[in-house]
């Protein structure tokens, strides 16, 4: 009976490991060197790290580095990446985003993106705090600034291939009928205080007018401003949702007033 235990836990580790070896077979990564040099390192403020990467891929890749402490990870933001294939240079980074924060290793992701497409390729050990001293004057490694200028290049590059791309027939509708929603959402709040001003008498049905000047007033500017510049209300649907949301409160406001005082 334990030799047969014995076998299946070899059986289990082995196939373990093989399922570990396979989701990261494809590619290799290495880390060549790090901005700045050394195993024990003192950031002042605003002071980046930068991580020199070597790849070696068969298909699409990206590449981070997420600083860790005592195996948490720490309050740091760390780089996005570009999709990496064949072989090459790329660059990793992360900054502190508190004082006294501190770091014992750097785990280096490799992979799409998604859960289980990516895998920790490298951990590597090294002592990271940061101060509130202002750095003294520095140049970057040729590396760092050739790396940062391609990878901006490539991201202004993907940019423009983006809003360059033709819109599909399905992104149509789906922009063409959240805009149309947005409109009659905007002509819906304008509903209920005109339903109140037919009802109500006196007083009341001065009231009303408010919300109903809020939303015409909404409508219309959008109107005019965008028929002298059509850029000038990129964000009108959330305008939109603001005046909608404001209308709602002060009917509620004035029904719930108007019920007490009739009560």
């Amino acid at each position: 009976m334990f030799r047969i235990k014995r076998w299946i836990f070899v059986f289990l580790t082995t196939l373990a490991a093989l399922i570990s070896q396979s989701g990261h077979a494809g590619h290799h990564v290495e880390i060549l060197e790090t901005y700045p040099p050394g195993q024990e390192i003192t950031l002042n403020r605003n002071q980046n790290f930068y991580i020199h990467f070597s790849y070696d891929s068969d298909e699409p890749i990206r590449i981070w580095a997420e600083p860790y402490f005592h195996g948490k990870p720490a309050n740091a933001g760390s780089n996005p990446s570009n999709a990496y294939t064949g072989n090459g240079e790329a660059l990793g980074w992360f900054f502190f985003q508190a004082p006294n924060t501190q770091v014992d290793e750097i785990r280096v992701n490799v992979g799409d993106g998604s859960i289980d497409g990516t895998h920790t390729d490298i951990i590597y050990p090294v002592q990271i705090h940061n101060t509130e001293q202002l750095a003294n004057s520095y140049t970057d490694p040729e590396w760092v600034t050739r790396l940062k200028k391609r990878d901006q290049a490539i991201q202004l590059q993907s940019y423009k291939t983006h809003m360059n791309s033709p819109i599909s027939m399905g992104e149509q509708v789906l922009f063409s009928g959240f805009m149309l929603l947005m409109l009659a959402l905007g002509f819906i709040s304008l509903a209920a205080p005109i339903w109140a001003f037919r009802k109500w008498h006196g007083l009341w049905r001065m009231t009303t007018l408010v919300p109903i000047a809020v939303m015409l007033f909404i409508i219309f500017r959008l109107l005019i401003d965008t028929s002298h510049d059509p850029t000038s209300h990129n964000l009108w649907p959330f305008e939109i949702i603001i005046g909608c949301v404001f209308n709602m409160m002060i009917m509620a406001i004035l029904l719930i007033i108007r019920k007490i005082m009739k009560a």
